[in-house]
């Protein structure tokens, strides 16, 4: 296994809160952002033979 044994992490409540910080940590600047070049909203396409409610 990668990393401190569990045991050793959890022996102190600093211990614990540094290793849940930097798993958190981890996992922000692993996961990309949602709003990128690729996904940003398209404009939807509307029907020409649509009736307009207004």
């Amino acid at each position: 296994m990668i990393g401190p044994r569990l045991t050793t992490v959890f022996a102190s409540r600093w211990k614990a809160l540094f290793w849940a910080i930097s798993i958190l940590l981890f996992a922000w600047r692993v996961v990309p952002a949602e709003e990128t070049q690729a996904t940003k909203a398209k404009p939807v396409q509307t029907d020409p033979w649509a009736l307009d409610k207004k």
